[in-house]
């Protein structure tokens, strides 16, 4: 049994606005934020330019760095996509 792959990202917008989310499957995640097919924050703001990963073998590891990265003041979030 092969295992199990989730990533937390972070999405832009053209603007600068940042969303912050968790998916088990990173390219078919991005291409909805792309064709804005799911409603929501990242389809109201346009956040569509994927601007960073990170990628976990365990779903509750990921879940607690996705919270983390939300809790963050922007410009941690902001020095953590320029590195």
């Amino acid at each position: 049994m092969s295992a199990k792959k989730y990533w937390v990202y972070i999405v832009a917008s053209h603007s600068g606005t940042l969303y912050i989310g968790m998916t088990n499957n990173l390219y078919v995640r991005v291409q909805q934020d792309k064709s804005g097919e799911i409603e929501g924050f990242s389809s109201q703001y346009k956040c569509n330019r994927l601007a960073y990963w990170e990628s976990f073998d365990d779903v509750l590891k990921a879940i607690n760095r996705e919270k983390q990265l939300k809790g963050w003041r922007r410009e941690k979030k902001v020095a953590l996509i320029e590195r």
